[in-house]
């Protein structure tokens, strides 16, 4: 069964926009790698990118900002760090679409992305993430979402993996209310 992300509606504004084949090693460069602990993995995030660096280590940019990515966002090498650096500072991004283990470790991470094959948006547009759709309410276009599979959009919503599992053990949720995936994701 197919579900939308558990969003209460939200608006949030556009504080970067990627073109498409973004790498990993732009989103976290290689030369950090020695760097792996979630807490500390926030601060490298876009650091070739000096400006946009600044803002996020300076709390210039609120939690819930919203990053928008082109076709094959967080391509390039599986570096988990990719995805813990911008879950560390609240972003949420909106792509075209993923690059499958990057969409993997965003889900294992808990960090909030949601797939619109048809975003258009630029830096300084404000969006409302709803269930179904993104609005654009600086131009005022609909775009539609491409919903993740309920078991992993609840991973996500848990705060990632190890958040859900911690949940299914203490309150015992039954294996029969978390879907089993019959289609791919996108």
């Amino acid at each position: 069964m197919l579900t939308g992300p558990v969003l209460t509606l939200m608006t949030a504004q556009v504080v970067l926009k990627c073109s498409d084949d973004l790498s990993t090693d732009v989103i976290y460069p290689g030369r950090y790698m020695a760097t792996v602990l979630p807490t500390e993995t926030s601060q490298f995030a876009f650091a070739d990118h000096t400006a946009f660096n600044a803002k996020l280590k300076g709390k210039q940019i609120p939690a819930g900002s919203i990053i928008v990515g082109g076709q094959n966002f967080g391509c390039g090498s599986s570096r988990e760090q990719a995805v813990s650096c911008l879950k560390g500072h609240g972003l949420v991004i909106v792509a075209r679409s993923f690059a499958r283990i990057f969409l993997q470790n965003s889900i294992n991470l808990g960090l909030r992305t949601i797939v619109c094959p048809t975003i258009q948006a630029e830096e300084g547009d404000q969006l409302e993430l709803g269930a179904s759709r993104v609005v654009n309410k600086t131009t005022k276009e609909e775009f539609p979402i491409v919903p993740l599979l309920e078991s992993r959009q609840a991973i996500i919503d848990a705060g990632g993996l190890i958040a859900y599992t911690r949940e299914r053990l203490v309150h015992g949720t039954p294996r029969s209310k978390i879907s089993t995936p019959t289609v791919q994701d996108p």
